[in-house]
């Protein structure tokens, strides 16, 4: 089972997509603080719930859609360079700086070739 799991993860940008998906959700989860915590309150706050939504999802087809890759990458990036003025600071600069950096491991990953086939179709 291990094997399988190792097998699995390096055949996708996995830690590319982690990163996406951490940035993601503390991108969501900064609207959801209290008063206390927050710098920005009301309608401001849907765009930070969207942009921490779209970089979940590319984060998560960055795993289960590898193809997709680049798409997944250039998305990650450009929400979370948005995420810095429009949600908090990016998150207090965390979300934003797991974002790029997610996003750009996302777009630079390469499959591995072996032989003639790459190994991400078998």
């Amino acid at each position: 089972m291990l094997l399988t799991w190792r097998r699995w993860r390096r055949g996708r940008p996995f830690w590319g997509g982690l990163a996406a998906v951490l940035a993601g959700a503390e991108i969501c989860a900064l609207p959801l603080a209290p008063l206390k915590i927050m710098l920005q309150q009301g309608i401001a706050g849907i765009p930070s719930v969207l942009m921490g939504l779209m970089m979940i999802v590319m984060g998560l087809s960055a795993w289960f859609a590898p193809h997709y890759r680049g798409l997944a990458g250039v998305l990650t990036v450009l929400c979370a360079a948005a995420a810095l003025v429009m949600s908090n600071l990016g998150g207090f600069l965390i979300g934003t700086v797991l974002g790029i950096l997610g996003g750009s491991m996302i777009f630079a990953w390469q499959p591995v070739v072996v032989g003639d086939q790459p190994a991400l179709s078998k």
